[in-house]
C-alpha cells in the first residue's frame, strides 16, 4: 500500500499573505499520516528585493454530489435535517465549529477551509429527487448547518437559491442561518414563503465591534449590515432571529445586553445563543488566533472557558456542549435571560408547518396521491 503524500505545512503563514483570512495556520488534517511544519531555517525571504508572497486566493471545485440531504441524530440540535451547498466558507471565522469536517478531504481545518471550496452544483436537481421518494417525510430542513449557504461564491454559484426554488416549490419549511446581506437577494422566494409558514431565517451576530468582528470573521457582513439584514427580513415579513454566537468570555460576552437591544430596533422577536466551542483542530487554530490578536487576553479567555467546560478546552457533552456549566456559564445564561425578557424578546415563536408539502413530479413520474 503506497504511503499518503505529505503536504508541506508552515507553523504560522506570513500575515500579509493570509490577510483577510481568519485562520493564522494551515495545518494538517488528523487524517494525515505525515505533518510537515515550517521553521525559520536562517534563510529568509528579502521581500524588497523578492517582493512579497502572493496573498491566498479563494479556490473553488465544482464537485457533483451523490445526495443532498443530510440527517442527524444529536437530542441537542432543533433541526434533524439539512442541506449544505458548500463545503468550507469564506467568511473565514475562526470559532467555526465545521472547520474540522475538511480534514475528511485531506484539506487543512486552517486556511485551506477558507481558501479551497468545494460547490455542489447538482443540489436542487437531488433535493428535488430526495424530496419526491415514495416514502419521505416532511420535517424542517436547515439550510446552511455546516457552513453559511449565502457565503461569497453564493453570489454567482447560485446554488442556495436554486435549494430555494425547489422547497418554495414543494411547499416545504425551511430554517436558514447566514451572516450575510446576500440573503436579501432572495426575498423573493422567501417573503412567499414566509407567507405560508414555510420559513425562518437567523442572522448570527457576534459582535457590534467592528474591530473584533473583522479580527473573528474577517469576510462576514460587517455588524451594521446584519442589524440592517434583520431589519428588512420583518419589513418584509419573513420571520427574523438572532443568533449571539458564539459567546467568547472576555472577548464578546460584555456585549450580550448591548447585541440584544440591537436586534430589538430591529424589530426581531426571537433570539439564542451558543457558548464558543473548541472541538477538534479548532483547539489549536483558535489558540494560535488569540495568541496573534489579543494577546494580553489570551490566558484570561482560555481560564475562563476551561472553567465553563469542566477544566477542558472543550467538552462534546450533549447540551451542555452548547452552554457550558460552572458559575460563569450561569451567569451568561442569566444575563441572556435578563435581557431578552426586559426587551421582550422570546415571548413567543413561530412554528413552520409540514400539511402543505406536495411532493415534486419529477419528469416522466406520476403524481403522488394523497
Amino acid at each position: 500500500m503506497p504511503l499518503k503524500t505529505a503536504r508541506t505545512t508552515h507553523s504560522l503563514i506570513d500575515a500579509g499573505q493570509r490577510r483577510g483570512r481568519g485562520a493564522v495556520s494551515n495545518a494538517s488534517g488528523r487524517f494525515e499520516r505525515h505533518t510537515l511544519v515550517g521553521f525559520d531555517d536562517g534563510w529568509a525571504i528579502d521581500e524588497d528585493s523578492l517582493g512579497a508572497l502572493e496573498p491566498l486566493r479563494t479556490e473553488v471545485r465544482i464537485e457533483p454530489a451523490r445526495s443532498i440531504i443530510a440527517r442527524n441524530q444529536s437530542p441537542d440540535i432543533s433541526f434533524d435535517q439539512s442541506i449544505n451547498p458548500y463545503r468550507g466558507c469564506e467568511h473565514g471565522c475562526i470559532y467555526c465549529y465545521a472547520r474540522p469536517s475538511h480534514a475528511f478531504l485531506g484539506l487543512s481545518p486552517g486556511l485551506d477551509f477558507e481558501t479551497k471550496l468545494s460547490a455542489k452544483s447538482n443540489a436542487a436537481e437531488l433535493l428535488e429527487r430526495e424530496l419526491a421518494a415514495p416514502g419521505y417525510v416532511p420535517k424542517v430542513i436547515a439550510l446552511g448547518a455546516n457552513t453559511d449557504p449565502y457565503q461569497p461564491i453564493e453570489r454567482e454559484l447560485r446554488i442556495s437559491r436554486q435549494v430555494l426554488e425547489v422547497l418554495a416549490k414543494a411547499r416545504h419549511p425551511v430554517g436558514i442561518v447566514t451572516k450575510s446581506v446576500l440573503v436579501l437577494r432572495d426575498l423573493d422566494i422567501l417573503a412567499p414563503m414566509a407567507a405560508l409558514g414555510l420559513v425562518k431565517v437567523a442572522i448570527s451576530i457576534t459582535s457590534l465591534d467592528r474591530s473584533v468582528a473583522r479580527r473573528m470573521e474577517p469576510r462576514a457582513a460587517s455588524p451594521p449590515k446584519r442589524l440592517m439584514v434583520l431589519a428588512e427580513l420583518v419589513r418584509a415579513g419573513v420571520p427574523a432571529a438572532a443568533m449571539v454566537a458564539p459567546i467568547v468570555p472576555a472577548i464578546t460576552d460584555s456585549e450580550i445586553e448591548a447585541i440584544l437591544a440591537a436586534v430589538a430596533d430591529t424589530g426581531a422577536r426571537e433570539a439564542g445563543y451558543v457558548l464558543l466551542r473548541l472541538p477538534l483542530e479548532i483547539k489549536d487554530l483558535f489558540h494560535e488566533w488569540l495568541e496573534a490578536e489579543f494577546p494580553d487576553r489570551a490566558k484570561k479567555v482560555m481560564a475562563l472557558m476551561r472553567s465553563m467546560r469542566g477544566g477542558k478546552d472543550y467538552d462534546a457533552q450533549w447540551f451542555t456542549r452548547q452552554r457550558g456549566t460552572g458559575p460563569y456559564a450561569e451567569m451568561i445564561a442569566q444575563r441572556f435571560k435578563l435581557a431578552t425578557k426586559r426587551l421582550g424578546i422570546n415571548e413567543r415563536r413561530w412554528p413552520m408547518r409540514t400539511d402543505l408539502f406536495r411532493p415534486p413530479v419529477l419528469m416522466g413520474g406520476q403524481m403522488r396521491l394523497l
